[in-house]
């Protein structure tokens, strides 16, 4: 299984839509493929403008460094100093919070990520897990 434009496109808009259900604030949700590249990219009206940027790193960081944003934000507390020299190793960022969440499917096999931005990172992760629910995809927050 790979992931689609169509399961992409599916994850942006319900994470979006669940940011709304719950009265979030604007939001943007990016899908990355494996290879880092943007499949889809929503930013919510009212969502600020460095969003898409933020949502990216988030969803890059995790491909990245092979784990979900919890994961990567425990490991940025232990090692600050590492995670300050990566950033210019990624291309497209790392932002080591919640809100960065890998797409598996349901054997385990990494299709990609989802990077949220615009609440606080814990209702980004929500949104983010939503979004892949309805994909008939798993989330890995590295939880």
């Amino acid at each position: 299984m790979s992931l689609t434009l169509e399961l992409a496109s599916t994850i942006v808009d319900a994470t979006l839509g669940e940011a709304r259900a719950r009265g979030f604030a604007p939001l943007c949700a990016v899908v990355l493929d494996p290879g880092g590249h943007a499949l889809a990219l929503k930013r919510d009206d009212g969502a600020s403008i460095s969003r898409p940027e933020i949502a990216t790193a988030k969803a890059a960081g995790c491909l990245g460094m092979g784990f979900g944003g919890r994961e990567i934000a425990r490991r940025a507390q232990a090692m600050p100093g590492f995670f300050a020299a990566i950033g210019q190793v990624f291309p497209k960022g790392i932002v080591p919070v919640p809100g960065g969440v890998l797409i598996r499917d349901a054997e385990g096999i990494l299709l990609g990520a989802v990077g949220v931005s615009g609440d606080t990172s814990d209702n980004d992760e929500i949104a983010a897990l939503a979004g892949i629910a309805a994909a008939g995809l798993h989330g890995d927050t590295g939880a």
